[in-house]
């Protein structure tokens, strides 16, 4: 898809009272949200990861919460196709259980045929670990708990 095509998409979100538009051409999906009467497409940039005490924030119903430790969730920060290995057939970055060192690469998320790392916020050891590989991620999913 052509950044002049983005463009048209942006301005009739922004004309629109479409609040989020999804559109896909061949291998690749631009997704416009509307914040405030103003149009944004998501566009894949290298931010820091979201991190989230789950122990501040217990929840019941799910099993990646753990009162008792301080686990911390690392959340995607863009949307896209998640990869746990660099290349097709390679070991996976990381495995359940194993330690890793703050910053330390755990992800590759594809977006637009942008590859972004996403990498461990602090040292620990993984405690649950996303089954996903090869699969869609939106921003926001659990990608893994560091304890």
């Amino acid at each position: 898809m052509d950044l002049s095509k983005i463009k048209t998409l942006i301005d009739f979100v922004g004309r629109s009272n479409v609040t989020e538009l999804s559109v896909t051409e061949k291998d690749i999906t631009v997704r416009i949200f509307r914040n405030a009467g103003q149009a944004t497409a998501v566009v894949p940039v290298s931010e820091p990861n979201e991190i989230v005490d789950t122990a501040a924030e217990p929840d019941s119903g799910s099993s990646l919460a753990a009162p008792a430790n301080k686990a911390f969730q690392l959340k995607a920060p863009v949307f896209g196709i998640l990869h746990r290995a660099s290349a097709p057939g390679q070991q996976p970055f990381v495995k359940n259980g194993d330690i890793v060192a703050e910053g330390q690469t755990l992800f590759i998320i594809e977006a637009m045929k942008v590859f972004n790392t996403v990498a461990a916020p602090r040292a620990g050891s993984l405690v649950q670990l996303t089954e996903i590989d090869g699969g869609e991620v939106e921003v926001g999913d659990v990608l893994a708990e560091i304890a």
